[in-house]
């Protein structure tokens, strides 16, 4: 169960947060060609990818509740911790600048929205690059 449980963590990882990073890169684009209602849609849709990132990080927690006494896991081990704390960073970021900022920009504020976009997309890709890297490395 706990490697149907990982399974479904990386594949939800891949196709869920994989877009929470990309779109708003994908609106930029839409933004500096005038497309605002394209920008709109990409707002609603990132704003779905990072509520639907939850799925990712609950899936995460049922894989660390099945892991085996003797893997010595926990909340509090320094890895996953600080992979949760930065994933919080990065879903904060992505609903409280990114995706208003976005939406503002669709409603026609394009000039002083794209520094926010491209500024918070930037900071939630780093974030969400962290979390991977702790993820693989497990220091």
């Amino acid at each position: 169960m706990e490697t149907l449980f990982t399974v479904l963590h990386v594949v939800a990882a891949v196709f869920i947060v994989g877009p929470m990073a990309i779109l708003p890169m994908t609106a930029l684009r839409a933004l500096r060609a005038g497309h605002t209602d394209q920008v709109a849609v990409l707002a609603k849709s990132t704003r779905v990818f990072t509520l639907l990132s939850l799925v990712v990080a609950v899936l995460g927690f049922g894989v660390l509740g099945m892991s085996s006494r003797s893997d010595d896991l926990s909340f509090s081990t320094p890895w996953i911790l600080a992979s949760v704390v930065l994933y919080a960073g990065a879903l904060a970021v992505s609903l409280v600048v990114v995706v208003p900022a976005l939406q503002a920009a669709a409603g026609g504020a394009a000039g002083s929205t794209y520094g926010r976009v491209a500024g918070g997309s930037g900071i939630v890709a780093l974030l969400l690059v962290a979390v991977t890297v702790l993820m693989v490395w497990q220091p």
